[in-house]
């Protein structure tokens, strides 16, 4: 397995598919109640395979990712080579962006000598969606990107 196993709750929501899964390998409903009785490790097998082909859907179509901390906040945009990162952390420690009061201050106070923010890229080895996989391991959430085109504008604007 590449990934990791969806959980109970993401296969009930994707039941359609999973039994259009089950039906290119030419499994049936019934065919596969009997699997799971008789041969648990091959419906696990099957399941795991399912996992798999559903992450790398998902890993393949990530445009952006954000992790917030309680004073930092990554913003990656996904490239067809590399990933672009705008890290922004705040100097304050009482200050906890992860709140909704926090976040309001970083976004009204983000010129403040209190705030670093920092750009990088790297490109990506030759697994791109492992790369992308690990982070979403380590935190990080698939966006629509919102934070990181406005905090892109926002250091385009400043270097003007």
């Amino acid at each position: 397995m590449k990934y990791i196993r969806l959980t109970k709750e993401q296969l009930e929501e994707l039941h359609e598919e999973f039994a259009r899964f089950l039906a290119t390998q030419s499994i049936t409903a019934d065919e596969w109640e009997q699997l799971k009785k008789d041969k648990p490790q091959v419906a696990e097998e099957e399941l795991d395979v399912f996992s798999d082909l559903v992450w790398e859907g998902v890993l393949r179509n990530a445009e952006y990712l954000e992790k917030i901390d309680a004073q930092q906040l990554f913003l990656f945009k996904i490239e067809p080579t590399e990933m672009k990162l705008i890290g922004i952390k705040v100097n304050d420690p009482s200050r906890d962006i992860t709140t909704n009061e926090g976040f309001q201050w970083l976004l009204k106070n983000f010129l403040n000598d209190e705030i670093d923010f920092y750009e990088a890229s790297r490109a990506f080895t030759e697994d791109k969606e492992a790369e992308i996989f690990k982070l979403i391991m380590m935190g990080s959430n698939i966006s629509k990107g919102e934070w990181y085109r406005y905090f892109e504008e926002v250091l385009n604007s400043e270097e003007e």
